[in-house]
């Protein structure tokens, strides 16, 4: 582990306002805070629709925070990922005990590079999107028009079908996937051309969540991010992408959070 970073020190990060959502349990249990991080063009809402009542019902503290430009945070048009995972170690910082980082989407890959300046109890990477060519790929296969745009420069495009099973009703599919914001040009870009992240600090446990039927993540690539962290992913058939807003959201966060508690973490 790196103690002190070059870039750090000549170019810190500048500050922004960080959207915080939140729910406690009614008592206090001592359990593990949980700060959920959400993908490109989600916010904190995503999480505080259900699964941060749903935690914290069982007893765990539960957040979410919205990385700079998603959300009610601070806009920063020339945000990076370096940016980004400096927002969600900011907030995990805050917590008054360490924290479980569970990131969604390519926020798992913001999650994997915090892991590296931040020493997280466990993390979740729930549906990742944790970037190169081959994500590339696979999302211009599967959208030509919503993602060739991306690439020069404009805004990544996904239908509501991309992100939700046909569980969902086409008109709440509609409302969630016109609530989604953008991420800046250059995180879009830096997510096809990244390196692997630095080691965690701690080596924390890491679960690996999905869907075999997720339109934008294959089940390939859950297996491959989860031989990296020496396990399977734990997978959830008839799901679709956004799995904390799908109509069967219960589960994989009950999975979640079982782990947790088996795990002592």
């Amino acid at each position: 582990m790196k103690v002190i970073r070059f870039q750090d020190w000549a170019r810190p990060v500048p500050p922004v306002r960080r959207e915080v959502r939140s729910a406690t349990p009614e008592v206090d249990e001592g359990k593990t805070p949980l700060l959920f991080v959400p993908g490109f063009g989600h916010g904190a809402w995503a999480f505080a629709e259900f699964w941060l009542e749903h935690a914290a019902g069982r007893g765990f503290p539960a957040h979410a925070v919205s990385p700079r430009g998603h959300g009610g945070s601070g806009d920063s048009p020339g945000a990076t990922l370096r940016a980004y995972s400096h927002d969600v170690v900011q907030a995990a910082a805050s917590l008054p005990r360490q924290a479980v980082l569970v990131g969604h989407g390519a926020g798992a890959l913001v999650v994997e590079r915090a892991l590296a300046r931040y020493p997280a109890r466990a993390a979740v990477l729930a549906a990742p999107v944790l970037g190169g060519w081959a994500t590339f790929a696979n999302a211009l296969r599967r959208n030509p028009a919503g993602t060739l745009p991306a690439v020069f420069g404009g805004r990544l495009r996904m239908r509501p079908r991309q992100l939700f099973s046909r569980e969902v009703p086409q008109a709440v599919a509609r409302e969630y996937a016109g609530r989604l914001g953008r991420a800046s040009a250059r995180a879009q870009w830096q997510l096809l051309l990244h390196r692997a992240p630095e080691p965690a600090v701690g080596d924390p446990p890491v679960l690996v969540v999905g869907s075999p039927d997720d339109r934008i993540v294959p089940a390939s690539a859950l297996t491959r991010a989860a031989r990296r962290y020496g396990g399977a992913p734990l997978l959830f058939p008839g799901m679709g992408h956004d799995m904390m807003l799908d109509a069967r959201w219960r589960e994989p966060i009950d999975a979640i959070l079982d782990w947790l508690d088996k795990s002592g973490s």
